[in-house]
């Protein structure tokens, strides 16, 4: 077979599986944030407080970390390809039955299943795409675009929804497309099993033992500190709205705004993606950091227009940050086991979800969000802190690696 004609076949099944990993970032969070904008509306469905009903969400929420372990590690070791089918399909039947749910207790086990399916995007599809793009900035910032549109649509598109035809709807429209992406997914993309052994064992910079231990160390700890951090922001951010903008803003035009605050987290990505190609992305980590600081400390004391801003400012952080994390987080880990290492940074992330909800539930009972927003700046310093601590561990391993090359 002629090879120009391999490559171009292969180069079109690498694109084909990138845009299928696009899309199912973009499913991945919008499909968490559609109870979140809903439940605003089922305080007066079901007779409860908002506290009580968003706290139904912890269960998906803590899912989507818990299960992130093992899918990181049958990916691995089985097939990520099918794994990522499995995201699709299952993810699909679990909105189908939060929707028809009869009562709040099945209601509950859907959100459940939703967010076990939700946890196998991120440890298996990122490590799918680092393979697939070669940690190629753009196309790592474009995924992690695609991931913030679902979150940005997820509060308009779903409001509209539970406005329009009524609250089922919201999750029962959703389901239905996703599990038509998974099989059109299953249909066009082939199996992989046999790739497991072929992928390689070493890091593009090898790490002493020591220092592994400590500069994943602090990736857990950035990742568990961006985790609340995220999370507290996403999922309270239809209701921020809805407080402190104005004294009563309707669902649709809540969700609106919401989204609109959510699209500068896509064009800081876009940004960012085209400054990692030009400098250090560990560099560029504390800047944007130390920026999320700011923006969550001006969010706990601003209201109206200036509260709208702060709030972009932080949420265009906390996504340009994801894209360098990932980026950093591969070139210390080797292909073969980046599946599992990608789980746990994405465990610790995601399982901070339920630690989110927990504190946005106590919080604003007592305080207000300008306690919750408050409580949210004191977590986004600590990760600025730990950023800071990162940065200059990696300047010494990169001078490192530089004299070790230089000498071979």
């Amino acid at each position: 077979m002629n090879p120009t004609a391999i490559d171009a076949r292969d180069d079109s099944a690498r694109r084909r599986a990138i845009a299928f990993l696009n899309w199912a970032h973009a499913v991945d969070h919008f499909v968490l944030l559609i109870y979140p904008t809903v439940v605003i509306g089922l305080t007066a469905v079901y007779g409860r407080s908002y506290s009580e009903l968003i706290a139904l969400s912890s269960a998906a929420f803590i899912a989507f970390g818990v299960f992130s372990l093992p899918a990181g590690w049958l990916a691995d070791r089985w097939s990520r390809r099918n794994m990522m089918a499995a995201f699709y399909i299952g993810g699909g039947i679990s909105l189908l039955v939060v929707g028809l749910a009869p009562n709040l207790i099945v209601l509950a086990i859907g959100m459940f299943a939703l967010g076990m399916f939700a946890a196998i995007y991120h440890p298996v599809g990122m490590a799918m795409l680092i393979e697939a793009s070669q940690a190629r900035g753009r196309t790592l910032a474009f995924n992690g675009v695609c991931g913030n549109l679902g979150v940005s649509l997820a509060a308009g598109i779903s409001a509209f929804l539970a406005s329009w035809i009524n609250w089922r709807a919201a999750f029962i429209v959703p389901g239905a497309l996703v599990m038509a992406s998974g099989f059109a997914y299953v249909w066009l993309t082939p199996d992989d099993r046999h790739h497991a052994k072929k992928r390689k064992s070493v890091a593009t910079v090898p790490l002493t033992p020591r220092t592994a231990m400590i500069l994943f160390g602090l990736f857990l700890a950035i990742s568990i500190t961006a985790g609340v951090t995220f999370n507290m922001l996403t999922i309270a951010l239809p209701k921020i709205v809805d407080e402190r903008l104005a004294t009563h803003v309707p669902l649709v035009l809540a969700g609106s705004i919401a989204t609109l605050v959510l699209i500068c987290g896509g064009i800081a990505q876009l940004f960012i993606g085209r400054l990692v190609e030009r400098f250090a992305p560990h560099t560029l980590f504390v800047a944007v950091t130390g920026l999320g600081f700011l923006g969550n400390l001006g969010a706990a004391y601003f209201d109206g227009v200036s509260l709208m801003a702060a709030l972009a400012v932080s949420i265009a952080a906390i996504y340009a940050q994801v894209t360098i994390n990932d980026m950093v987080l591969a070139r210390y880990t080797a292909d073969a086991w980046r599946g599992r290492v990608y789980a746990v940074r994405y465990f610790t992330l995601f399982i901070s979800a339920g630690c989110a909800i927990a504190m946005i539930s106590l919080l604003h009972d007592r305080g207000g969000f300008g306690l919750v927003l408050a409580a949210n700046a004191v977590i986004a310093f600590a990760m600025f802190v730990a950023t800071v601590g990162l940065t200059l561990l990696i300047g010494q391993v990169e001078a490192r690696h530089a004299q070790l090359q230089a000498a071979e």
